[in-house]
């Protein structure tokens, strides 16, 4: 039971940090249209979508482990 509880607060923190981070990323995206966002901004922001998706590529890595080690348990 407690490797459970263990399981469900770090996936609930990851889903936390990924609704703040999106949220972020929106925030940006308005931003920067508003005040006519030119070739740095534009870059800046695939490199933060770039930074989420491997961000996101590392979370699902993460629950697989953790549900694996779950599953591995008597």
């Amino acid at each position: 039971m407690e490797v459970m509880g263990i399981i469900m607060g770090v996936l609930g923190i990851l889903l936390i940090l990924g609704a703040i981070l999106i949220v972020m990323v929106v925030w940006a995206i308005r931003a920067l249209r508003r005040n006519g966002a030119g070739s740095d901004e534009a870059r800046l922001m695939q490199e933060i979508y770039q930074g989420l998706s491997k961000l996101e590529d590392r979370v699902e890595s993460l629950e697989t482990i953790l549900l694996d080690r779950k599953e591995r348990q008597p």
